[in-house]
């Protein structure tokens, strides 16, 4: 392992030297990528990318993983996946990062009830979450706290998919990204508006693999990635 760790800038600057002179042709390349997305980028982000990569490169394969920010270091350093996109905290050393979007958390209903909601109405309502880990607490809990307020979750699901069918005909609330509440209601019988307490934004990051910064098929796919993950406004 120790000569592991002396070898590996060694081996990466040999990756990348052997990448430089590959070359990628989208129209004809039978490449197999192998991605890591949160439950929330795949749900909302990826169907438009995938029109767009399916365009371009129509012999290509794309190999999607399960990620967050636990999961995302390992499966970078271990070369499982190339490109991770969600939250991410610590990565491996030879990992490179940017921030893709800054997004908004919204507050769905699925009520016909009109106006927005008061604080009050928001902590006396039932609340879903989307947790990967099981968890019954999340920010929105912590950003309670500071106004000495609570709210109760009575469901907990691992994946944003079946979101709108699990509140449809209830009085529940969830809160998500911006971007997951807009592929949501797009589907009809949800509605999205900003929470009733200050809610702090949150930076999606993509990361990838640093051996493979200059790969031809790797730049054109983060290229990709950033111009259908990333946030309007910024492009």
């Amino acid at each position: 392992m120790e000569i592991f760790a002396l070898l590996s800038p060694a081996l990466d600057s040999i990756s990348t030297a052997v990448s430089r002179a590959a070359e990628f042709d989208p129209a004809t390349s039978t490449a197999v990528f192998r991605i890591g997305l949160s439950d929330d980028v795949e749900f909302a982000l990826l169907p438009p990318l995938l029109k767009r990569l399916r365009a371009e490169s129509p012999g290509i394969v794309l190999v999607v993983r399960r990620v967050n920010y636990i999961l995302m270091p390992s499966l970078l350093a271990s070369g499982e996946i190339s490109i991770g996109v969600s939250y991410t905290a610590d990565l491996p050393a030879n990992a490179k990062r940017k921030v893709l979007r800054r997004s908004l958390p919204k507050l769905l209903r699925a009520d016909s009830v009109p106006g927005s909601l008061s604080l009050d109405d928001f902590c006396a309502r039932p609340h879903a979450l989307v947790s990967f880990a099981g968890d019954l607490s999340g920010f929105i809990d912590e950003e309670l706290e500071k106004l000495d307020r609570k709210r109760h979750v009575v469901l907990a699901v691992p994946q944003f998919n079946g979101l709108g069918t699990l509140l449809a005909g209830t009085d529940i609330l969830a809160t998500v990204p911006d971007y997951a509440a807009e592929a949501l209601t797009s589907a009809g019988g949800l509605r999205a508006e900003d929470p009733p307490l200050p809610v702090r934004s949150f930076e999606l990051h993509m990361a990838w693999r640093g051996s493979q910064d200059n790969d031809p098929g790797e730049r054109w796919l983060r290229s990709r990635i950033q111009m259908f993950f990333g946030d309007p406004e910024s492009l």
